[in-house]
């Protein structure tokens, strides 16, 4: 069970269990977190009731695959991110729902690929700024979440440069592998675009002056910094899908040009067969011709196949054609 109670700045409780979050919750002088992992829908009925969540937000937590987004209502917020995880080497992000009021937080995972262990720890690396209540805790978990997808963006980022460096190699990679490892690549990007570009509205929300929940002077820098990491993140994705489109064109480039000079060498090769052919086929004529029935005109025959080859393949060799 995750749940904490932190009173005037200070934590006084954690583990306790969620039905007994409505006797603190009443106090502004608490500021309580709880945190629910695939509930279901009468568990977010009563807590819905408890804290006078709107039925909307409640209803889009039962809905997968929401945007990341802020919903400001009358008395609370409701936030939707998403953490990493990857699966079998593919990013699957996992959908976090986060509902802020006065005083409570309530995160709900979609699973436990979630890692709230090191939201947890950074909160009690900051402790001296639990004071600032909701505000801290959405902060801390916030600054996890855009931090995780910063350190994905690099590794991503990595993962493109090393495939942009590998094409260029003298022994170059299988072609089944390369094109899986850039389709993977490409996927995983992509997957991390759509839920870091609304990222930028969602904190750019938070910052905003006009809605008291999370408006806080002292916490503002702490939120501009996280706003700073969403934007280098979001930055940093576009430029590795530019990155991995200049890949895709140079290996197809690659490919017209390896395909070029194979057809230019077969060529090469048809054209020097194709004399000798052409040759052998005129004294192999049905009909008398200069040398017919001669051993000297065998032997010009086998000259001049032997002269034309030579001459052709070093002409070809001479244009690099072979």
């Amino acid at each position: 069970m995750h749940t904490r109670l932190y009173r005037n700045g200070v934590l006084e409780k954690e583990g306790f269990p969620i039905e007994e979050v409505s006797d603190y919750v009443g106090d502004p002088d608490n500021t309580v977190w709880f945190d629910l992992c695939s509930p279901s829908p009468a568990d977010l009925g009563v807590i819905g009731e408890e804290l006078g969540l709107h039925e909307l937000a409640v209803e889009d937590v039962l809905s997968d695959h929401q945007r990341p987004k802020v919903d400001i209502y009358d008395n609370h917020l409701f936030i939707t991110v998403y953490g990493v995880h990857f699966d079998d080497g593919r990013l699957d992000p996992v959908e976090v729902n986060i509902f802020v009021t006065k005083n409570a937080l309530v995160t709900v995972r979609e699973s436990d690929h979630f890692d709230l262990g090191e939201v947890v720890r950074r909160w009690d690396a900051a402790s001296r700024l639990a004071g600032h209540g909701v505000t801290f805790l959405l902060h801390g978990l916030l600054d996890y979440v855009v931090d995780s997808q910063f350190d994905l963006v690099q590794d991503l980022d990595g993962q493109a440069e090393a495939l942009e460096e590998s094409l260029f190699e003298d022994e170059v990679r299988d072609g089944k592998e390369l094109q899986r490892a850039m389709y993977v690549l490409r996927k995983n990007t992509t997957r991390l675009r759509k839920i870091t570009m609304p990222m930028r509205e969602v904190v750019g929300t938070l910052l905003r002056r006009d809605q008291d929940l999370i408006a806080d002077p002292v916490m503002a820098p702490y939120y501009e910094d996280v706003y700073d990491h969403v934007l280098r993140v979001t930055e940093w994705v576009e430029s590795i899908r530019d990155m991995l489109a200049n890949v895709r064109e140079t290996r197809l480039a690659q490919q017209g040009f390896r395909l070029n000079e194979i057809m230019k060498r077969v060529t090469s090769w048809a054209a020097i067969i194709a004399v000798p052919t052409m040759i052998t086929g005129f004294y192999g004529q049905n009909v008398p011709y200069p040398g017919s029935g001669q051993t000297w005109g065998f032997w010009i025959s086998s000259v001049l196949v032997a002269v034309t080859s030579v001459a052709l393949y070093s002409v070809f060799k001479k244009k690099d054609w072979l």
